[in-house]
């Protein structure tokens, strides 16, 4: 969004001065004024936008959504088109620009209880969270199963989950630790989508 004159908005500024130093420096650091330094505004400016630090964490977020919705939402989109393992691949890789961007706040959350109740019941009343984006990568394997361009073996819940959590884990350990191996997208999706042993319990219907 930008103002009248052509230049960024007061609040698209104060958002990216926000998630800069949340990524930098986690909640704490994330101070009203170490925002308005960063912008610059006045601590006021802030609150003409945002009623409190929590509203200014939450679209901190929502601004990191277009990131995973909307190659998702092309997913489910391009059933039967070009390769489901390189469809798949480009969602992971999705996935991991979105938790690049995401997991330091999540983890700053687990550490105050009053901003982390109500971060849960912002999702809840919105509907939002990562079992959206696990339900999107489910119909999609389903999709291409009915198809045949998938294994009706593979068990479609158990993949997505595992390709949102591997996404997520492998970003939280890259921040824990300082560094990481890249994560091997196509080796994941295949590991993801591999075939039932021979002799191995069938997928129940």
């Amino acid at each position: 969004m930008t103002s009248k004159r052509g230049r960024p908005s007061r609040r698209t500024e104060i958002v990216i001065a926000a998630e800069k130093l949340l990524r930098e420096r986690g909640l704490n650091g994330m101070t009203t004024r170490a925002i308005a330094e960063a912008v610059p505004c006045s601590e006021g400016a802030i609150y003409v936008h945002f009623k409190d630090r929590l509203s200014l964490v939450l679209e901190v977020l929502q601004q990191s959504l277009p990131e995973m919705l909307v190659p998702l939402h092309s997913l489910v989109n391009n059933v039967g088109v070009g390769e489901p393992e390189r469809n798949l691949m480009d969602a992971v890789d999705a996935l991991g620009r979105f938790h690049v961007r995401v997991t330091p706040m999540l983890c700053s959350l687990m550490s105050e209880s009053e901003l982390l109740i109500r971060f849960r019941q912002s999702l809840s009343d919105s509907a939002k969270g990562p079992h959206r984006g696990i339900a999107t990568l489910a119909t999609y394997i389903e999709r291409e199963q009915k198809l045949g361009r998938i294994d009706p073996d593979v068990d479609a819940k158990t993949a997505a989950h595992l390709l949102m959590a591997a996404s997520f884990f492998h970003q939280f350990t890259t921040l824990l630790f300082g560094h990481a191996d890249k994560l091997e997208t196509r080796r994941l999706v295949r590991f993801a989508l591999r075939k039932r042993k021979a002799g191995g319990p069938r997928k129940s219907t």
